[in-house]
């Protein structure tokens, strides 16, 4: 199901985002896009906003003081709740202009969700590209623990993928059941292992649906993944409180017939709701506000 479809410009640069779940369904600069677009339907995850959890809960229940919450399995094939809340809600239109455009929607109760609350997302379009700006305002009488993240599929320009290098700003990979894709174990140091796109490494041949965390921030004070061919390419950028990243490269995208990859900036690892590892927690009538973006390297 889509919704509405905005459309937002700034010189050559244009987005599309659909009042249907917030998502972002393309984004270009002079006609060459640097995200995947999608259909009527949007596919595995493609643009998603995920609020108030990314990723999965395990089993669809979490606990808190004591007290056991039983969300919807909204991934039924492995039992979990995944990606949140609100990525098939419709969405209201606060503001809209020539290159930005904010939606919010209220979340008033949902199946072992105790917590009203209402997120917000701007997209905003400059010079440099795409700035996502995301807020979430509690609403209710309690402390309200949560997670921000989102799904973008990074397309680096008309470059194949399979011909462009992955590069990570994370330290660590989050070992997973590969059966009900749940942390089962730690972080590990991803230096010297497989996990390790520090520097850098071709995606070709490369199999991912993997939570990466430690992300460090640059000089800038900014997170920065990326996707290469030589000097052309795509940059997800976020600020320190994304300090995980999950990566996923399906076999094929739906629609394009070819590999792409999914570049995911969150602020906490699957399963935090019962981790409790980076957690972010909001007292009654704070606001919390987070960005991360899409920067067109040699457009």
């Amino acid at each position: 199901m889509t919704g509405k479809q905005l459309e937002i410009t700034h010189g050559s640069a244009k987005a599309v985002v659909d009042t249907v779940g917030a998502g972002l369904r393309a984004f270009e600069v002079g006609g060459v896009p640097y995200a995947e677009t999608y259909g009527d339907e949007p596919q595995i995850g493609a643009g998603a906003v995920l609020v108030p959890w990314p990723n999965r809960v395990a089993g669809a229940k979490w606990t808190q003081n004591g007290e056991t919450h039983t969300l919807e399995a909204t991934e039924a094939v492995r039992g979990n709740a995944i990606h949140g809340l609100v990525r098939h809600a419709s969405w209201s239109v606060a503001s809209h202009e020539d290159g930005a455009v904010t939606l919010e929607v209220r979340v008033a109760g949902a199946p072992g969700w105790p917590f009203p609350f209402r997120t917000g997302i701007s997209y905003i379009l400059s010079d440099t590209g795409l700035t996502v700006e995301h807020t979430v305002d509690n609403l209710g009488e309690r402390t309200m623990p949560f997670g921000v993240g989102t799904h973008p599929y990074p397309r680096p320009g008309n470059v194949d993928v399979d011909d462009c290098v992955l590069t990570l700003a994370a330290h660590t990979v989050l070992p997973v059941d590969l059966d009900t894709m749940i942390p089962n174990g730690s972080p590990i140091d991803v230096v010297g292992t497989e996990y390790d796109f520090g520097e850098g490494r071709p995606l070709r041949g490369i199999e991912l649906d993997t939570a990466f965390g430690g992300c460090v921030p640059g000089a800038d004070g900014l997170v920065r993944h990326s996707v290469r061919s030589g000097a052309t390419g795509v940059e997800v950028w976020a600020e320190p409180v994304f300090g995980w990243v999950q990566v996923f490269t399906p076999d094929e995208y739906p629609g394009k017939g070819a590999r792409a990859v999914a570049v995911e900036p969150m602020t906490c690892p699957p399963d935090a709701l019962n981790s409790g590892v980076d957690l972010l927690w909001l007292r009654p009538g704070e606001t919390w506000a987070g960005r991360w973006g899409i920067t067109p390297l040699g457009a």
